[in-house]
C-alpha cells in the first residue's frame, strides 16, 4: 500500500513530551514540520536550538514557529506564516495541553477555565485558522491528541485536566463529520497515562486554595493523592515508552487518504478505554444511518 506523500504539518505544544516526540517522528518520516511553541525567543529559546541541531544532524526538514495557543493573534500569525512559506497545511496535530493534580475542590473556577482555554479553545483557535486552507485544498487531515481518561478509569485528583480532555474529545467528534465532505479526515490518538517520558505529571498545576487541599490532605482522603500516584505508576509496564504515541501519529499520518482509522488507542496500562470508545462510536455511526447522513463518517474526496 503507497504511503501519503510528504506534509506540511504543524504540531502544536511541541517544546517537549508529546508534542516534540511527535514532530521529530514526522520530521523523520520525510514531512515538513513545525514545532509550534510560546516564547521561542524567551523562555524556549533553548528548545528551538535543540530542535535546529536535531534537523541539522538528523538531515530532516523539521522548524519552529511562534504559536502560543492561547492568544488568536499569535495562532492567526503563526498559522499564515506556516503557508505562506509552503502555499499549504496538509495536517493538524493537536497537542497541546496541560495537567493539574489535586482535589477538585480545591481548584478555582478561574483555573478550571484556564485548563479548559488550553485544552479544548486552543484547538479551536488553530482550527479556525487552519481549516479554511485546508478546505479551500479540499484535502487534509486533524489529528488530536486525547486521553484514556475521558471514558477509562478515572483516578482521583486529575479532574480539571480529566474534563477538559473529554471536551477536546467530544469537539473532535463533532468537528470530524463537519469536516469529511470537504475532504479532510480525522483522526483521534487516544495515549493511557505515561508516567515517564513526558512533563505531564511532572509540571502538573496545584490547587490555588491551598488550605482547601489541605483538609483532603489531613484528613478521610489522608494518603489518597499518593496512592493515586504511586498506583498509575505501577500500572504502567517497566517498557512502556511515550514515544510509541509519536510513532503511532507519524503511522496515521503515512497512511493514504481514506484509510485512515478514527480512533488509536496507545494505553499499556488497559484502562478500559478502548472498550469504551469502541461502544460509544459504533453508536455515533449507528444514529448517523438513522438520520441519513451516514456519507459523513467517511471522507469525500474533493476535486
Amino acid at each position: 500500500m503507497p504511503k501519503t506523500p510528504h506534509q506540511v504539518i504543524v504540531v502544536t505544544g511541541a517544546s517537549s513530551g508529546f508534542g516534540l516526540l511527535t514532530a521529530r517522528a514526522l520530521a523523520k518520516a520525510g514531512h515538513v514540520v513545525y514545532a509550534s511553541m510560546r516564547e521561542t525567543q524567551g523562555r524556549n529559546a533553548p528548545q528551538v536550538a535543540q530542535i535546529a541541531a536535531y534537523a541539522q544532524e538528523h538531515g530532516v526538514d523539521l522548524r519552529t514557529v511562534e504559536l502560543d495557543v492561547a492568544s488568536d493573534a499569535s495562532v492567526a500569525a503563526g498559522i499564515a506564516s506556516i503557508i505562506a512559506d509552503n502555499g499549504r497545511l496538509d495536517v493538524i496535530v493537536h497537542n497541546a495541553g496541560h495537567m493539574s493534580f489535586g482535589p477538585a475542590e480545591a481548584f478555582t473556577p478561574e483555573q478550571f477555565a484556564q485548563l479548559y482555554d488550553i485544552n479544548v479553545l486552543s484547538t479551536q483557535r488553530v482550527n479556525r485558522a487552519a481549516l479554511p486552507q485546508l478546505r479551500k485544498q479540499g484535502r487534509g487531515l486533524v489529528v488530536w491528541v486525547s486521553s484514556s481518561s475521558t471514558r477509562g478509569g478515572t483516578p482521583p485528583y486529575l479532574s480539571p485536566y480529566f474534563a477538559a480532555k473529554a471536551a477536546m474529545d467530544s469537539l473532535a467528534v463533532s468537528y470530524s463529520t463537519e469536516l469529511t465532505r470537504w475532504g479532510i479526515e480525522t483522526a483521534i490518538i487516544v495515549p493511557g497515562a505515561f508516567t515517564k517520558g513526558t512533563n505531564h505529571f511532572a509540571h502538573s498545576g496545584k490547587p490555588a486554595d491551598a488550605a482547601r487541599a489541605a483538609e483532603y490532605d489531613n484528613g478521610p482522603y489522608a494518603g489518597v493523592a499518593g496512592k493515586a500516584l504511586g498506583g498509575l505508576a505501577a500500572l504502567e509496564p517497566a517498557d512502556a515508552d511515550a514515544g510509541e504515541v509519536a510513532t503511532a501519529i507519524a503511522r496515521v499520518v503515512d497512511l493514504p487518504f481514506g484509510t485512515r482509522p478514527f480512533r488509536v488507542h496507545i494505553d499499556p496500562s488497559q484502562d478500559g478505554a478502548e472498550v469504551v470508545n469502541g461502544v460509544a462510536d459504533r453508536v455515533r455511526a449507528e444514529m448517523y444511518r438513522r438520520i441519513g447522513l451516514e456519507d459523513l463518517l467517511h471522507p469525500r474526496v474533493v476535486d
